[in-house]
């Protein structure tokens, strides 16, 4: 671990972390995440000055800008070379990676698939409205098909990626789902993921009620499915009797992998393993063991 010295902690507030107000459309289902992230972190008493939220760009990367912690802004795509970088020099921080659905598998698919595999200690969560909304009503990765777009007016042409298939298929140690309108579970299921030992790669799904106002029914829960098991996560208390539960080990990934797939919805841990290899564990192993040298000395084998 860091040497960095923690100052002695002070009780904090959910107004503690408020900064701005929020530049999102009116019902936007950004508003109800980052507040069971501030649920969360006033839970855990975490303080803002050893807390980072890292995002890249689009309407869900401007949440470092609404707390009152250490955040970065970064470009599209790339949130997660820059959290791996903080991971690298400062393990003693509390990581948050926040990325909408074209930052985390359009421009930065490929960067996803490195972040999963060297499995380094944050929590990565997705945000998923199923479209383009910054750049105003476009196809993304998850779209839909044949929903109508501004790029493809007749209606997607392609199934959309599954990002939970693609998360387990990667090799990732730790998949969740969750949604912006179930506020219990979705800060029960941070609370899970924060306390996983490498990668928590956390799918949200998220209402875009400007551009894609009917995909989301918040108000009915006959079209989802709750994954419970004593090593998960609990249903949410208000639907748990009005909706189905599934009883799911997260340590079964040949069941993670049909829930995943499956076309009704799942929300709960779908897959977990503790004991991947984590890349910035290994790196600080091998710093701390290295055998000692003289720095004066070091391009002297270069010497020809």
């Amino acid at each position: 671990m860091s040497e960095h010295i923690q100052q002695p902690a002070v009780p904090i507030t959910v107004k503690d972390l408020q900064t701005e107000n929020p530049r999102w459309c009116a019902g936007c289902g950004d508003f109800g995440i980052i507040m069971g992230l501030k649920r969360f972190i006033v839970e855990r008493q975490l303080q803002p000055a050893h807390t980072v939220n890292v995002s890249g760009i689009g309407c869900s990367s401007r949440a470092p800008f609404y707390f009152n912690t250490y955040g970065v802004h970064s470009i599209h795509g790339r949130p997660i070379t820059v959290a791996m970088g903080l991971a690298l020099a400062r393990p003693d921080l509390n990581l948050f990676v926040h990325a909408g659905d074209g930052d985390a598998l359009s421009i930065g698919g490929n960067h996803l698939i490195h972040g999963i595999n060297k499995n380094f200690k944050c929590v990565f969560m997705m945000y998923d409205n199923e479209i383009y909304a910054l750049t105003k009503n476009q196809t993304s990765p998850t779209t839909r098909k044949d929903h109508k777009t501004n790029t493809q007016p007749q209606g997607s042409f392609l199934n959309p990626i599954n990002p939970l298939s693609v998360a387990i298929g990667l090799g990732a140690s730790f998949v969740a789902s969750t949604a912006d309108w179930i506020p219990d579970h979705l800060t029960n299921t941070l609370k899970i993921a924060f306390d996983h030992p490498g990668f928590a790669f956390v799918h949200i799904s998220q209402r875009c009620p400007h551009f894609d106002p009917t995909n989301f029914d918040h108000k009915s829960s006959d079209w989802f499915s709750f994954l419970k098991h004593p090593n998960g996560i609990e249903p949410d208390r208000r639907l748990a009797d009005k909706t189905e539960v599934v009883e799911h080990d997260p340590s079964n990934i040949a069941k993670a992998f049909e829930f995943a797939a499956a076309e009704r919805r799942y929300f709960g841990l779908f897959y977990q393993n503790k004991n991947k290899p984590r890349y910035d564990e290994v790196m600080h192993n091998l710093v701390k063991n290295a055998t000692p040298k003289d720095r004066s000395k070091i391009l002297d084998s270069f010497d020809i």
